[in-house]
């Protein structure tokens, strides 16, 4: 699983050639959690704080996880995107 970001303990980070729609994974300690990029929609069990926390570093880098999906897709190499501070 390439990671793209880390913040706060939060990773992010998407799967090559992973299923539609959008989406990366968020994963703290033992929570884990889906996260679609354009519907904010989240599955798994991550606590209302690292989903909020998650949100708003989406709504900063929704452009930059759009294009690393579709890297993702071509199976190219991934951005890093900058973290929440």
């Amino acid at each position: 699983m390439p990671e793209i970001s880390r913040f706060f303990g939060i990773v992010i980070a998407m799967f090559y050639n992973d299923h539609d729609p959008p989406h990366f994974h968020a994963v703290y300690g033992d929570q884990k959690g889906i996260i679609e990029i354009k519907t904010h929609n989240i599955s798994g069990n991550l606590s209302n704080r690292v989903q909020k926390i998650v949100i708003e570093w989406l709504e900063l880098n929704k452009q930059e996880l759009l294009e690393n999906w579709e890297l993702a897709r071509a199976r190219k190499a991934l951005r890093n995107i900058k973290p929440l501070e």
